[in-house]
């Protein structure tokens, strides 16, 4: 065995150095934990960001590269800070904003209708409040799942190195905690050139010479609203008001294509573009039909009626700007509408509501304000009381907000007294029970609920909106089937002063790489030099080495020869 040593020494320093270079991955290999993946990609949505009528709002900020901290920790400049929905508040964003944090991931649970509805409500308040601040960090949404779950928890565990008792359990922990490097694939934004609004128009023409003939216009806005547009669904604000106008054109083409039942009112059908970024869409429709077309339906209209949020609660407001005059036609189909609920669905209470337009404000408080701004009589159905309510810009408004019976219910109660009004069936003496919509001419409840699944299957933010969107091809093909010279009416903001810009880069990939800690490398390279050092020693000193072992078998031979 002893004979052997002197090759196996020789064995040793011809391989060396083959054995140095895999020293090392092996050292890597063993003190590398591996609690999750080594990388994870996944989705995530920034925070808005647009320009309305000269003024900037959201976040101006979409690249991150930058290491992960939590909440919690007490190091946060140039950090991604990753936190939880159900932990972020006003009051924690603005900490983390006075602590330079370099950016902000908000962890949202995959299905928010589990959410307890007071945490709902704190989110709310949470979304209106961010887009109130002046935010230059990037902030992204992102759908939590088991990966993301795994990854925030070794997240907090790094954290906690910054609530370690002495310097050295925190440095100790650092050195061996995981740690993650997040990293997004997105540049920085930039505003989208070809940025357009459609809205899409279609009529019932009524029986006679359709200029001489009185006009109601229903409308409502298609776009929603969220603290992120890639995950603003709005079935509340403005998806059931979309169901309700489509239900409205099926019910009364069924009416106008009987010549019995032909009544000489024409009805236009809206569906306006921008409705989230003050009535864009609308606003470019009125000014066309009566400033630059001869002869508009618009120009002698009766009313106009905006449907905005129908499809929850025992209420409806009729929001106004001014009160109708008695004997007016909005008057008369106020008095329509609350005789049939009284009648038909004594459970909900109706109300009119009068709110003056206050022009000193950015934003319009209801659609119908664009109306009346040009001194059109108009108003707006909603379940809300108030313009002010949180929940109509809110990426919470999603299909479990809506109860389709609650919509079917305002949307019978609302096309029976439109009929009532066209009809005029009270001066005929017929009380409000009567119920014209019955039989051949019955609402379809699972239709209504198929329109609801379909326009919340998707994100409508007017960013969102192209030209080519399915959904502008979904409801021009609807309409075509109800109504007559269906069309779309596009615009793009001036170039000079645009009214509005929508920016790149809201919906994106991130990377989420594990990786260890500054710290780490440190002890790694101490732990390498001292290898150096010793292997150093050990080949300086070989010849020492050589003679005690040559020694040790010479003494081990003679004893074994005596």
């Amino acid at each position: 065995m002893y004979e052997e040593a002197g090759e196996v020494f020789d064995i040793f320093r011809g391989v060396f150095p083959i054995s140095f270079l895999l020293f090392v991955p092996a050292v890597l290999i063993i003190v590398s934990p591996d609690p999750v993946e080594a990388a994870h990609e996944f989705s995530v949505y920034r925070m808005q960001q647009f320009d309305l009528q000269g003024t900037s709002y959201g976040c101006r900020n979409a690249i991150v590269n930058m290491e992960a901290r939590s909440l919690g920790a007490s190091m946060l400049t140039r950090r991604c800070v990753v936190t939880r929905l159900a932990d972020l508040t006003v009051d924690k964003f603005k900490d983390l904003v006075d602590q330079s944090a370099g950016a902000v991931l908000v962890l949202l649970p995959d299905d928010l209708s589990n959410v307890p509805r007071e945490n709902l409500e704190e989110f709310i308040e949470l979304e209106h409040d961010l887009m109130d601040q002046d935010v230059n960090t990037p902030v992204y949404f992102a759908v939590e799942d088991n990966t993301l779950t795994k990854i925030y928890a070794a997240i907090q565990d790094g954290s906690n190195t910054d609530k370690a008792a002495t310097a050295t359990e925190a440095l100790l922990h650092a050195a061996s905690a995981n740690g993650f490097q997040m990293v997004t694939t997105a540049t920085q934004a930039t505003p989208i050139k070809d940025a357009q609004i459609t809205s899409i128009q279609g009529k019932l023409s009524g029986l006679g010479i359709e200029e001489h003939l009185p006009t109601v216009a229903i409308v409502a806005h298609y776009d929603t609203f969220g603290i992120a547009p890639h995950l603003s669904y709005g079935a509340d604000s403005n998806g059931s008001g979309m169901v309700a106008l489509l239900e409205l054109a099926r019910l009364f083409s069924k009416l106008y294509d009987n010549p019995k039942t032909h009544p000489k009112f024409n009805l236009l059908f809206l569906l306006s573009g921008g409705g989230k970024f003050n009535y864009q869409g609308t606003k470019r429709w009125i000014e066309d039909n009566l400033d630059h077309t001869d002869g508009s339906l618009l120009s002698e209209v009766s009313f106009v009626l905006c449907l905005d949020s129908v499809g929850s609660g025992d209420g409806l407001y009729l929001h106004v700007s001014k009160p109708p005059k008695e004997g007016s036609a909005l008057h008369s189909f106020l008095e329509e509408l609350k005789t049939v609920l009284d009648a038909q669905f004594p459970v909900v209470n109706f109300t009119m509501v009068h709110k003056k337009i206050n022009l000193a404000e950015d934003l319009l408080a209801w659609e119908h304000e664009r109306f009346s701004i040009r001194r059109l009589p108009a108003a707006t159905l909603s379940h809300f009381p108030t313009h002010r309510a949180l929940e109509r810009q809110s990426i919470t408004d999603q299909k479990f907000q809506v109860d389709p019976g609650v919509l079917t219910r305002n949307i019978r109660g609302l096309a029976e007294a439109l009929a009532r009004h066209i009809y005029n069936l009270t001066a005929k003496g017929h009380d409000g029970s009567m119920e014209i919509f019955q039989d051949g001419l019955n609402l379809h409840p699972k239709s209504i609920e198929a329109w609801l699944n379909s326009v919340t299957a998707q994100p409508r933010a007017a960013q969102l909106i192209g030209k080519d969107h399915t959904l502008l091809s979904t409801m021009e093909q609807a309409m075509n089937g109800y109504l007559k010279d269906v069309r779309r009416l596009t615009f793009k903001p001036d170039k000079r002063d645009p009214e509005f810009v929508f920016y790149s880069a809201m919906q994106t990939t991130m990377n989420a790489y594990n990786v260890k800690p500054a710290v780490f490398d440190l002890f790694l390279a101490v732990g390498i030099a001292v290898y150096l050092g010793l292997v150093y020693v050990a080949i300086i000193n070989f010849h020492f080495l050589y003679n005690f072992v040559t020694s040790i078998n010479t003494i081990k031979v003679k004893v074994k020869h005596q």
